[in-house]
């Protein structure tokens, strides 16, 4: 047995004796511990969805009977779009040591300066790239989200050489410090949360500057990363399966599947979680690969939330803001990406007479207090135009 199906026993048994939840999950399948031997065995275990994480957190709060370990021992608290609390792994766990030799591989090396681009606000994606630059030895500057002006003027006079956030900031930046005459030293980049489409890769390319493209959780952290664009190369850990949906059993080479995860914290034990995102299954040796050896392609979400900006929108979340706004009947989300930037449009329903800047506005303002997004533009529409059945978020960007 290979050195992952032992992490995996041991992950397994902690799982079952330290969390209610993980315990109460396995009884209900009729599936002890001893039953997962190896990795071939976890499809013993139905997948526990999101969504379930949600309401399982919900019915027991803050973390769903899911905690492995006392609450004093979590260093951190986050609250991610889903909406769940996700405690922060501890400082000898794999999330770091994957995250490390991502950074490696995207030309991150001791003694770079590194602007941070992610949020460093309730999730956990600032922190996590924070961490995992200082334990490779680099100096952070944590620029957090905030305003291309301060940021492109701490890069410059830092002399940063590297970057990690989301890639359409990058764009911007290099763009700005262009167009004003601004001379930045980035040569290398890890980027994340949102998807690296084609062109966006070729514009940020085009300006000399190396991209990681880390394919990442909030839950589990980096999970994959490519470097020339698809497919994405799997590491060795934590345990990622590409598996039919429905029957919980893996997808042939070249099929497309839902991305369920296993990974061996003992702080949050999270067993054959399914994480929303199809993905196609690229084996070069099927069923003798190994999973470095593997890759694979995202193709989109298989759930109704869709990414923004790399926040989630769930049309629940939308749905909820829009009833803040009186004469606000039914909302619908529209992303699309003219020149390589989200667009987030919203269509309105309102009663007759409502339409105007002012309901606009309010509707803007309280999508992006819930959603925590903002809304490019409102298109308002008569009573009974989207239907009982339309989608409460449609992505309208091109995934090939």
């Amino acid at each position: 047995m290979s050195d992952l199906d032992a992490k995996l026993r041991e992950a397994v048994t902690w799982a079952y004796e330290h969390t209610t939840a993980v315990q109460t999950r396995f009884d209900e399948a009729g599936v002890k511990p001893s039953d997962i031997q190896t990795v071939a065995d976890l499809v013993k275990l139905p997948i526990l969805p999101k969504d379930d994480m949600v309401a399982l957190q919900q019915a027991s709060p803050p973390f769903g009977g899911m905690l492995g370990v006392p609450r004093e021992q979590v260093s951190h608290i986050f609250f991610s779009p889903g909406p769940l609390y996700e405690p922060a792994p501890n400082p000898n766990e794999e999330a770091w040591d994957v995250a490390v030799e991502a950074l490696k591989l995207s030309g991150f090396q001791p003694g770079d300066v590194v602007l941070n681009s992610f949020s460093y606000h309730l999730v956990p994606a600032g922190f996590l790239f924070d961490g995992a630059l200082t334990r490779l030895g680099c100096t952070v500057v944590p620029g957090g989200t905030g305003s291309s002006d301060l940021q492109l003027q701490m890069a410059h006079y830092l002399q940063a050489t590297g970057y990690a956030g989301t890639p359409s900031f990058l764009l911007r930046l290099l763009e700005k410090a262009r167009d004003e005459g601004v001379e930045l030293q980035i040569d290398h980049a890890i980027v994340s949360a949102e998807p690296l489409f084609p062109p966006m890769r070729a514009a940020i390319e085009a300006f000399g500057v190396k991209i990681g493209n880390a394919y990442a959780t909030a839950d589990f952290g980096i999970l994959a990363l490519n470097l020339e664009g698809m497919p994405f190369q799997l590491f060795s850990e934590p345990i990622v399966e590409v598996l039919d949906s429905e029957t919980g059993l893996p997808v042939e080479s070249g099929a497309p599947g839902e991305i369920v995860v296993t990974h061996f914290s003992k702080v949050y034990p999270l067993i054959r979680i399914g994480t929303g995102d199809m993905a196609v299954n690229v084996d070069p040796n099927p069923g003798q690969s190994t999973q470095a050896e593997r890759s694979i392609i995202l193709v989109g979400r298989s759930g109704d939330a869709v990414k923004v900006r790399g926040m989630f929108v769930h049309p629940n979340q939308l749905g909820f803001a829009a009833r803040q706004v009186p004469g606000v009947l039914q909302v619908q989300g529209v992303v699309t990406q003219p020149g390589n930037k989200d667009y987030f449009l919203v269509r309105a329903e309102v009663e007759e007479g409502v339409a105007g800047t002012a309901v606009s506005d309010q509707l803007k303002e309280a999508i992006r207090g819930v959603c925590r997004v903002r809304v490019d533009h409102v298109e308002f529409l008569s009573p009974g135009s989207l239907g009982d059945d339309a989608p409460g978020m449609v992505d309208e960007r091109d995934w090939g």
